[in-house]
């Protein structure tokens, strides 16, 4: 239980500190560049995943009998 109540108050502390730091112009240009990395990155691994996925999807394509 201890450690769930210093996680949540991690998270709060987080939240605040984001919070303070994005009233500054500095602070707002680095949090924006941030989210603009993260949503690169989750971006990149959408497109892999799809990627694989239709790879993925090619093979058991061609390992499946047909009943033609």
């Amino acid at each position: 239980m201890k450690k769930l109540v210093w996680f949540v108050l991690g998270i709060g502390a987080g939240f605040v500190l984001a919070h303070v730091v994005d009233k500054d112009p500095r602070g707002h240009e680095v949090l924006a560049d941030l989210d603009a990395r993260i949503s690169e990155f989750t971006d990149r691994m959408g497109d892999a995943y799809r990627e694989q996925e239709a790879r993925l999807d090619a093979v058991v394509a061609a390992a499946t009998p047909t009943d033609a």
